[in-house]
């Protein structure tokens, strides 16, 4: 089905034939249009996307209705909302879709099946919870040393493919900034090159 997907799992883990016939057959297939929100706060979203083309975000919306992103999503990239999935409990997250896209769903009930047939995948998923849960510590590390010119250069880093794709809006909710103060940080930065 995707070979963007079993290339994935080969950075970690290596699968055979049959075991990647066995995880593709439990994976679905959906493609969304730029704006869909596949996830909101009280979703039962014990479930995570793979996407294979586009771009995804995750946010949150404060009490003065000010969005507040905490990640994006390009192809290659998963993106779940983790409280919900790992917990069980009610989505606390918005994801929604920036891009057009289609992603592969794969459902906790089917990971954990998978887990006892093909355990290999445990260590996958292990090991992508660990670089997430290091990725999150060092951008809180980040919002609270670096300045919002060193926020911005990382997630350039980060993200160089779709850095000019992006609404300005949404790189400056991600580095912690308003879009007037990004806007006068960009236009200083130009300055100085």
């Amino acid at each position: 089905m995707s070979q963007l997907l079993l290339d994935n799992f080969r950075k970690y883990i290596d699968l055979t034939e049959d075991e990647e016939k066995h995880i593709m057959a439990k994976i679905e297939l959906a493609s969304y249009k730029t704006k869909s929100i596949l996830i909101q706060p009280q979703d039962d979203a014990h479930f995570t996307y793979f996407v294979l083309k586009g771009i995804l975000r995750s946010y949150t919306v404060d009490q003065n209705g000010v969005e507040h992103i905490l990640s994006f999503s390009t192809p290659g990239w998963w993106m779940a909302d983790m409280y919900s999935y790992l917990g069980n409990n009610p989505a606390i997250m918005y994801v929604d879709v920036i891009d057009d896209c289609e992603v592969l769903i794969l459902h906790k009930n089917d990971v954990e099946q998978l887990f006892i047939d093909v355990p290999k995948l445990e260590r996958f998923f292990r090991i992508l919870t660990q670089n997430n849960l290091l990725s999150n510590q060092q951008r809180v590390l980040d919002k609270m040393t670096l300045t919002a010119e060193e926020r911005y250069e990382r997630f350039s880093k980060k993200f160089p493919e779709v850095i000019h794709c992006l609404p300005q809006k949404h790189i400056a909710s991600y580095i912690g900034v308003t879009p007037e103060f990004f806007s006068k940080m960009k236009s200083k930065m130009l300055r100085n090159k």
